[in-house]
Formats: C-alpha cells, structure tokens, sequence
C-alpha cells in the first residue's frame, strides 16, 4: 500500500487486505505465553496503536500497565546549528588532506558541533499501579500476547474462582482499555498513578535468562511497588465521579527548557463501588470492570506546543466509555487485523513450540526451533504496526516503549543505522502504510536541515547528521568521533526510496523527489576532490562509528559515504526522469555521480572501509557497525550477480568482524548473509539473536539494553532468506537452510507492487503465487536458473516449482 494516499491524519482508515486470517482458538503460533507474571520491564508485554504505548506486567497482586505517548519528549522547539562551523570547515578539509587527525578533531569538537552538543530525550508517563484487594497465589496461572489480535491476557486461579484480564490499546478510539473480571463480588482494587523517573536499564548479566525463571517464588505472585511522591510540576485531581485526572510538563534538559504540557485522565467504569481520595480510585465488591487511560501532550509538530492534552483525554476518554466494552474490543481487533493479516508464515514445528516464549529463547542457541524464528517474524511486524502509524512519530531506539526519564541513548532517532533498520522490514512484511511517519519526519527534517545546510556549510539542499529528536535538530552533536557524519539525510532519502520501489506510489514518488533533489544538492556543494586523484568525496565525515588507527574515526571519502551518495544520486535521477523535472540539475548530478570514488578491495582481501587501506590496523577489527557493507545490504550496489570479486570482499570482511555483535549488528550480519546466499551461516546467525544472549524473555532485542532495531533487522533477514528482490529480480528461497525444510508464506512483497505467495516441501519450491499489476513482465531466479513471466490479465502468474525450473 502507498502511503501518499494515508498521509491525511491520526485515525486514518487502513484498506482491507486480500486476506486477514484470525487466530483459531488454542492456536499459539502468534502467541507469547508465559506461566509467571513479569517480575521486571525486560519480562512485561508490550501494547500499542503508534501513539499510544503500554507495557502489561500480569501481576496477581498488582497490576502494572507501564505508559508512553510518543510525542513526551524533553525540552522545547529549539535549533543547535553552530555558525562557527562554517569559518572552521575549510580549515577540517586541510587538515585531513594533510593527515593531521588529531589536529581535524579537536578543530571539529571545538568549531563544528552543534549547541547543545546533546539533543533531546524521549520519556515515560510513568506508570498505571492497579493494587488488588485480598490477592492471593494462583494456580493455573498464564499470561500471553495474542499478535494476531493485539490483545493480552491474564488468566488463574485462586479459592475465590477465575480471574480474567485482558488488555489492548485501541487505534479507533484511542485509548487503553483493560478489562478485568473476577467471581461476582470479589473484585476490588486501588488505582494510582506513578510520575516519570529514572530507572536502570538492564545491561548483561540478566537475571532472568536462567531456567528457574519458569518457576518463579510464590512471592513474585505479590510483588506490589510503591506509587511514591509526585514529580514537580504534576497534579493529580478527580474528574468526576469515576475518573483521575493527571497533568504535568516534561523535563528541561541541556540548557533547553520544558515546553510541553502533558495530560492523562483514567476512568474506572465496573460495577461495584467508586470512591476517590487522595489522588486514587478504589473499586469494591465488583465482578467487573473496564479501566480506560487516555494520554496526549500539547505537541502540534515541531515548532508548535500550543496544544490542549486536556480537552483531548477527556473527549477521548468520554467517547471510549459511552461504548460498549465488546465494542471497543471488536473495532480494536478488526482494525488491527486489516494490516496484521497481509502476511501469513509457517517455517514448520518442533517440540520446543509446545512450551512457554520465555523458555524457548533459553533454550533457541542450542537447538533449532523454526516456529520460534516465525514468531520472531510476526512479533516484529506487531511491534512495527504498534509504535509507527499513519499519523504518529516514527518509531525511536525503543519503538514507544521506555520505561525511565533517561532511556538508552536517550530513545532518540539514531540514524547512521538504527532507524532505518527500524524499517526494514516494512515493505517486504506487507507493512508499507507503516513508513508514512518516517516520510513525515524526513519531510520535517528537510526544513530544519536546510538551515543546517547553509548556517555550517554555506551550501543549498539540506543535511542531517548521526542524530535526531522530536524537535527535528539537524546538526552534529555528541562528539566529533561520533556526530561529524553527513550522510544521515541521505540514507533515510535512500530508504523512502525503497518504500516507493516496493510501492510503486507516485504520490510517494511526488513527495519524495523534492526531498531526494535537496539532500543531493547539498552533497554538489559540498563534495570535494580526493588530492590523490581518487574521485569525489565527503570531508570531513568518518564511518559510523568505528575509529581508524590514527587516533581518531574522523576522515575524508569513508565507504559508506560513497555508497550512500551513489544511491542517493542513482535514485535522485531516476525519480526527475520518471517525473520530468530539472533536467539541467539531473545533468549535474549524473556528471557528479560518474566521479565518485569506487569501492576498493585491500591486501587483506577485505572491501576496505576507508579509501586507505586501514581496516587490519583498526583498532576494533570487530566493530559492531559493518558500515561499508551497506553496498551490499541494504543495497544492492555490491552483490554476487553482478560484483562477483566485491562480494567476496564482502565476505571476508564479515568473517573478520565476527558474527556476534550488539543486537542490532547481528540482525545486520544476518540481512548480509543472507543476501549472500550463505543460508547455513545465516541461520547461525540467527539462532544467536533469537537466543538469550540477544533476546529478553518478552523477545524485545537486547543490544543489550533493550533496542527495538535488533527485531525489526532480524525480521528483515528472515524475510532475505526467504525472498529477496533487487537488480530487477525475484530471488525465491534464495538462502532457505536446512532447519526449514517445508513451509509457507504468504503475502510476502517484492520490489516492483509485488505480493508472493509460496510453499516448499524438503526445501524445495512446490506452489508459487505472484500478484502485482497486470501484464508486468517480472524476472524470477530460483536455484540459479531465471524465468522471464508474465502476470496475467487478473494480475497473477502461478506455478508450481518444476514448472519455474522448467521455464529457465
């Protein structure tokens, strides 16, 4: 699906897919399920409608529903560009031709950084205690995440009778429901609020990856925690006879002040009795009851807070509980369901699928388990669809979930790599409408980063860096070992790209073009000669984030930065052409293009990083980015067809590195593996991720800490094994390892409006569906050979896989 037509606003309606299967009673494929509550954050289950975020911690004697908004941010529309930079830039250029790293670095950290030198956190709106009257140990105690409906599920027992919860965050209405149902007249509970704070990430040593975490003390049933005082500059106060209302502002952070109001208003709606006091609703005597939150801030966009949280949260709130819960609930699941359902996928089973997530993840490095990397699969396509809607924030570092006031890396939108992991997996899992918020936030960022362009390089177009935020800041931050990387823009520019080509939209294309024709503009300001002859190249920049071996990361012309230039131009021409626009700019570019710098192979026989030959006298041979390797995933610039002698540079490099690294960067590894047609190390790979080294018990990726990009990446590769689509072909089962032998998959999509539906039996290809527009020519490989179809009249072509062969 395009997403020019979905750009309208918040609460858009999703078109229904061809297909949108349910999940059939009993049926755990799509399901996490554990037999404990969560004791700590990394064990929770996540819920979201992209704006909207809870974490669902099933505990007996507590209930804690753990809350984010995406746009609670720290700090207030501001703008860091250092006009010192400008007077400094030429000055960096010589020093870095001269081979005076040291010297360009503290040039850059003292006249190139941007002011702050840190952008802007994201944050939590604390946390939901629901604190049960009379809790006692269950039995039969389960809790679980249904992907397919979007809903979790508490479910024991106690002397008193079944107790039932279940949760979701509603899209439609937008809101949080929680349904809670005990034996008549025994349910009761306090309602409290707990403001933002800090908490500690959980790092390595994680406790609860040991086998006893199945077998949890009966104390951990009552674990309770404390509500604790208010933060500054929050209130609580009752809004009518059922309901709380909490206001509050966010935090001033690096000099730049608060500038956000945020609001929160919880109804009680059961029927027992309803008393408020001292900030908390208490329930008694009831046998059910709908708790509905409510979250917005005063964010408009950017440069804009002048919004009303609180007319928003009580207009939301007001419309959620004139409706039936069933209701609710139904409009919920079927909305959900639209996007949840394009894509349908069975690696096949094993023993190991009959027991709890929790256990299997300890257990996944040591044997195969194909279901679980199916679910890996689909849990990443629910945690895409939960935190970037049409109309939301794109997701950050932690999707919407964080659980502090100080999250990992601040939460922020990471953009040497992470981000555009993020989406990755979007197109090619049926997920376009997905990427609508990041085609926003690039909208956004060329606005801001036009300033940026001309306040620090005196050039046209735009520029953004390593790092953005909610406030859209373009300039270089952190440290210039870290933050003095141009090319951000660029590959975000690259990955709309991708989303057209897998769309084919020409409203996407529209609105991409201006924003393609501006990044590359300002790299024909700002590209420079190589002094040895080379071609042309960036100065200064360096290849995130890994230093070289003369004391600094900070140099001219890295790799990456020569591959993210040649897509970003090869794209630029491509899209003036098929629009037919600035047909002298597009010379220019082509003229640029020609003379970047190529890909070069070292003595050690590796693609080199650098333009010089560094990379065996690097001080971390196994740096957790393989920036360089982006020629080869995610593009395609490099790849075993065409660049036969890269590709095995490619490879040497990837035995070098290592195939362990942060989560993230085993996710990585895998899409290079895979796209290398490696399908046993590419497996390996994955069992690493899936593994408990790389995989909290709620399967959210461990960098470690928690960083959604590892799922998001590690879906992409599953999804690189099965179909890959690049230099005009549709690779089918390209690496398919021997742990799959028979499967399915449907609704996968390919480049070109593609959908693909196949099924394999002892690794070999037996059924093929493809669907896109009628009478488009499509070129498939499989196992080598390459057949040149036709989609019929209906826009389909069918086969079986002798049939393909036989085509070749």
């Amino acid at each position: 699906m395009g997403i020019g037509a979905l750009a309208a606003a918040p609460g858009v309606a999703l078109a229904a897919p061809a297909r949108a299967p349910a999940s059939r009673a009993g049926d755990r494929a799509n399901t996490l399920w554990y037999r404990h509550s969560a004791a700590r954050w990394e064990e929770a289950l996540p819920l979201g409608n992209g704006r909207l975020g809870a974490m669902v911690f099933g505990r007996v004697a507590q209930e804690r529903l753990q809350l984010n908004e995406d746009t609670l941010w720290a700090g207030a529309p501001y703008t860091p560009d250092n006009p010192a930079a400008l007077a400094a830039l030429p000055k960096v250029r010589q020093l870095l031709a001269q081979g005076k790293y040291a010297e360009a670095t503290e040039e850059v950290g003292a006249a190139m950084m941007g002011k702050p030198i840190r952008q802007m956190s994201y944050g939590t709106l604390g946390d939901v205690l629901l604190t049960m009257g009379d809790a006692q140990a269950p039995a039969d105690y389960e809790r679980s995440l249904d992907l397919a409906s979007a809903v979790t599920t508490t479910r024991y027992r106690t002397p008193l009778g079944q107790h039932t919860r279940e949760s979701f965050v509603s899209a439609p209405d937008q809101v949080i429901a929680l349904r809670l149902q005990a034996p008549r007249g025994t349910l009761g509970f306090t309602l409290g609020w707990r403001g933002p704070r800090k908490v500690k990430s959980i790092a390595s040593n994680y406790p609860g990856l040991a086998t006893d975490l199945a077998n949890a003390p009966p104390t951990d049933w009552l674990q309770v925690e404390e509500a604790g005082p208010l933060p500054p500059d929050a209130a609580i106060a009752a809004d009518g006879p059922d309901a709380i209302l909490i206001t509050g502002r966010n935090e001033a952070m690096h000099g730049i002040p608060a500038g956000l109001r945020y609001a929160l208003r919880i109804q009680v709606l059961g029927d027992g009795k309803l008393r408020y006091a001292d900030g908390q609703l208490t329930l008694t005597g009831a046998s059910a009851a709908t708790v509905l939150v409510a979250a917005a801030t005063s964010y408009v966009n950017y440069r804009d807070v002048s919004g009303d949280p609180v007319a928003i949260v009580r207009r939301q709130t007001a419309a959620a509980a004139g409706t039936p819960y069933a209701t609710l609930k139904r409009r919920h699941v079927e909305e959900h369901g639209r996007l949840f359902g394009t894509m349908s996928i069975d690696l096949g089973t094993s023993p190991a699928a009959a027991r709890p997530t929790d256990e299997r993840i300890a257990a996944a490095g040591q044997q195969d388990d194909p279901a679980l990397d199916a679910l890996y699969l689909q849990y990443a396509r629910y945690l895409l669809l939960a935190s970037s809607r049409p109309g939301t924030q794109p997701a950050n570092l932690q999707g919407i979930w964080n659980e502090g006031t100080n999250p990992p890396w601040g939460g922020k939108y990471t953009i040497n790599i992470n981000t555009q992991m993020n989406y990755w997996p979007a197109d090619p899992a049926g997920l376009g409408a997905c990427v609508e918020p990041l085609l926003r936030m690039v909208e956004d960022l060329a606005q801001s980063g036009a300033k940026t362009a001309k306040t620090m390089y005196g050039a046209r177009g735009w520029v953004t860096h390593h790092n953005t935020d909610l406030w859209r800041a373009a300039a270089p931050i952190d440290a210039a070992r870290y933050g003095m990387w141009p090319c951000g823009g660029a590959w975000l520019c690259n990955s709309l790209w991708d989303h057209y080509d897998y769309s084919r939209d020409a409203q996407v294309l529209r609105r991409l073009y201006p924003l393609l024709r501006g990044a590359s503009e300002f790299f024909l300001d700002t590209l420079v000669e190589d002094p040895q002859g080379r071609g042309l190249v960036t100065s200064p920049s360096m290849s995130p984030e890994n230093s070289h071996p003369y004391g600094s990361s900070l140099a001219a012309g890295p790799a990456m930065d020569r591959q993210i230039v040649r897509d970003l131009f090869g794209h630029t021409l491509e899209a003036g052409r098929l629009l037919g626009q600035d047909a002298a700019l597009l010379e220019r570019i082509a003229e640029a293009r020609g003379r970047l710098a190529p890909d070069r192979i070292g003595q050690q026989g590796q693609l080199q990083e650098w333009l010089e030959d560094w990379d065996a006298r690097a001080p971390d041979r196994q740096h957790r980015h393989v920036s360089h390797l982006y020629a080869l995933y995610p593009s395609a610039q490099i790849n075993v067809r065409d660049t036969p002698d890269l590709a095995r540079a490619v490879r040497q490099t990837l035995v070098d590195r290592g195939d362990l690294a942060t989560g993230w960067g085993t996710a990585w590894r895998l899409c290079l593996w895979a796209r290398m047609g490696d399908a046993e190390h590419a497996y390996s790979v994955l069992k690493g991720l899936t593994g408990p080294r790389r995989t909290y018990p709620n399967m959210f990726d461990a960098h470690p800490p928690f960083q959604i990009d590892g799922n998001f990446g590690g879906a992409a590769g599953i999804m690189e094994m099965l179909l890959q689509s690049w230099g005009g072909e549709v690779l089918l089962l390209p690496a398919l390892p021997a742990a799959w032998p028979t499967g399915r998959v449907a609704g996968i999509r390919a480049r070109g409006g593609l959908t693909v539906d196949m099924t394999w039996e002892r690794g070999r290809l037996t059924a093929l569906r493809i669907g896109g527009k009628p009478g488009d020519a499509v070129a498939l490989r499989y196992q080598g050979k390459l057949a040149q179809v036709k989609l019929d009249a209906g826009g389909t072509f069918r086969s079986t896989g002798q049939a393909l062969l036989s085509l070749a």
